[in-house]
């Protein structure tokens, strides 16, 4: 089964580099992989495992569901691949599946580019160029616009001082829509913070 599914991952990128820049669709890539069930499988492997630049709509809004297109024919570096499955769904978890960078969420619009939906990768906050490791302390989720232009790049997370300056500055409505973040993320908290408080004492 390995070597079949190796043999249909191998058809599909000479495929897509004969034909960089071209627009597929769906059918025409199930038969370039030797009309394997699993060629989608095969494409999301050659972008996660092998850096290859391979576009739905879910990144560009010109394409259409169902089609594909190389942009470049030169891999990406290689960026949190040898991440085990498990921890990547634990570090997307921690971060709330936002970008760590821009705060994008996961599959909705992304705020710097109408054009794309907000697709999360696993990346080192330390690049491993740096000397970086693979604990999950060292990874975070960040967006792929993000990541374009963040290789070898550690941005320090902002102090608690400058995200409270911030909120401070914000409207009562952005204030309220921080809340209700916050009291998603960490529901059991803001109940006890709430039965911590102190309580007024009644008007007499």
């Amino acid at each position: 089964m390995r070597n079949r599914s190796q043999g249909a991952r191998s058809k599909l990128r000479e495929y897509l580099l004969r034909n960089v820049g071209r627009v597929f669709e769906t059918e025409e890539l199930r038969q370039a992989a030797g009309n394997k069930t699993e060629w989608a499988r095969r494409i999301r492997e050659l972008r996660t495992e092998e850096g290859y630049k391979i576009l739905t709509h879910n990144d560009r809004s010109d394409l259409k569901p169902g089609q594909y297109l190389l942009e470049d024919p030169k891999p990406q570096p290689a960026f949190a691949r040898g991440v085990s499955k498990e921890v990547r769904a634990y570090v997307l978890d921690r971060n709330g599946f936002t970008c760590q960078m821009c705060g994008a969420p996961a599959g909705e619009t992304h705020p710097y580019d109408a054009a794309r939906k907000t697709r999360l990768q696993i990346g080192h906050i330390i690049d491993k160029s740096m000397g970086g490791s693979d604990d999950p302390e060292n990874l975070r989720a960040i967006c792929s616009v993000c990541n374009e232009g963040a290789r070898n790049l550690t941005l320090d997370r902002p102090s608690q001082r400058k995200l409270l300056i911030q909120i401070r500055r914000a409207t009562g409505e952005d204030q309220l829509a921080v809340l209700r973040w916050l009291a998603s993320k960490f529901p059991q908290q803001i109940v006890r913070f709430a039965a911590d408080a102190p309580k007024k004492n009644p008007a007499k």
